[in-house]
């Protein structure tokens, strides 16, 4: 009897969680966000006021707010009694590219999410066709990210004619020629050393054999 009367009085409690007020959506809380207006993220998450927490789809919400454009991913979660809190994660630009309808941005994984200028500090990618189903950009962004902070702080550009021929330009005017991705990470060991040479253009396609001109 104790244990039917307690599963009873559970089915009442979730029922009324589920179907009235009590536990309903008061307060809607974003965070992380820096580029993506506060705003934008209500809206897109479209959840209204009133509505109990249980019958929120969080993850349906969270696929919502991660297709802005600058969101690279989302958290929702329910915080009772009357809480919903959206954790947002914006792209980082990696590169900007420029085109004739304006400069885009593009994060680490290949996507292009903004046309605006680009933050200090981030470098030009000039490939041809430059998208996520693109080998070249993949693999210009592969070298960009595999290298060591000091280095990747000093690129201004890097550029890709073919996924064989990727060349690093830095911010005073020298250039690493890259080459493929092999190697990619003996090749940012090497060029670190490499560039306390006197010199215009270091020749790193081949690690074995470099050469500085």
């Amino acid at each position: 009897m104790i244990i039917a009367l307690s599963v009873i009085a559970l089915v009442g409690l979730v029922a009324a969680a589920w179907f009235t007020p009590v536990l309903s959506v008061r307060k809607v809380s974003v965070v992380g966000n820096v580029g993506v207006p506060g705003d934008e993220v209500l809206t897109t998450l479209a959840i209204q006021a009133g509505k109990p927490l249980l019958q929120v789809d969080v993850d349906a919400a969270a696929r919502r707010v991660a297709s802005i454009p600058k969101v690279d991913h989302a958290r929702v979660e329910r915080r009772y009694p009357s809480t919903v809190r959206v954790t947002v994660v914006e792209r980082a630009p990696a590169v900007f590219y420029d085109t004739p309808e304006g400069t885009h941005l593009m994060d680490a994984g290949a996507v292009a999410y903004a046309i605006e200028p680009p933050p200090p500090g981030v470098p030009r990618l000039k490939v041809e066709r430059p998208g996520l189903e693109d080998p070249v950009t993949v693999d210009a962004l592969t070298v960009l990210t595999s290298m060591p902070p000091p280095l990747r702080a000093q690129v201004g550009e890097i550029a890709a004619g073919s996924i064989s021929d990727i060349r690093v330009t830095l911010l005073d005017g020298r250039q690493l020629v890259w080459g493929s991705v092999e190697n990619t990470e003996r090749k940012s060991a090497i060029a670190l050393p490499l560039l306390g040479q006197p010199g215009k253009v270091y020749d790193i396609s081949s690690p074995d054999l470099v050469t500085v001109k």
